[in-house]
């Protein structure tokens, strides 16, 4: 595991490296609003990818690095892993990159998927709505991409349930926003996911 530091229009961003043996893509894995890289999803997801092959990149944002609770704008929040993304592209000879993350990181990586080029999103707890308001619905950001896409959702979550569409599918699995009651099962249904979206572009 390295971390590098990368500067964005909105201050430095940290970036901790998990690599696997002939990479064939980078996942790229945002935290959520009030949480850090260390929670057990992406943990368990960071695994499971490095063993099919898939360079992990868990991405703190800018405000976190500067010791921030509250999170930075969604403009700020897509600028930073844009410039992100984009560094790491250089870094690592061009290979498809998988934009990723859990609740507010996969908004940000749904938001940003058509500019930065994304081969694919993961989406771990999708907020589709605030707790106890439905009809406050982020379902549009989802809808707007148009690469694959796998929303993994607890099937107890208050921030609600996505729908399926013609790029994305939604898999749900015990537990809450979390995501943290079955991560054996978390990390299998990633490793496959995956694997079949990735076999054609290797």
């Amino acid at each position: 595991m390295t971390t590098i530091e990368v500067e964005t229009p909105h201050g430095p961003a940290r970036v901790e490296m998990h690599c696997a043996e002939e990479a064939q893509a980078v996942l790229l894995l945002g935290h959520g609003a009030g949480g850090g890289i260390d929670a057990k999803d992406l943990v368990a997801v960071t695994r499971a990818a490095q063993a099919v092959g898939v360079d992990v990149a868990l991405v703190e944002q800018p405000y976190r690095v500067a010791g921030r609770r509250a999170p930075a704008p969604a403009k700020q929040l897509d600028a930073a892993w844009l410039a992100v993304a984009e560094e790491l592209g250089e870094r690592f000879d061009d290979l498809p990159q998988v934009f990723g993350g859990r609740s507010s990181g996969a908004r940000v990586a749904c938001r940003t998927a058509a500019e930065g080029q994304a081969a694919a999103v993961l989406c771990l707890a999708f907020p589709e709505h605030p707790p106890g308001k439905p009809e406050k619905s982020r379902q549009a950001e989802l809808d707007a991409v148009e690469v694959p896409t796998l929303v993994v959702q607890g099937e107890s979550d208050p921030f609600g349930r996505p729908e399926a569409g013609p790029h994305h599918e939604v898999v749900v699995i015990p537990g809450t926003h979390a995501l943290d009651k079955d991560l054996d099962g978390l990390a299998r249904i990633t490793s496959e996911w995956l694997t079949r979206v990735l076999r054609p572009l290797s």
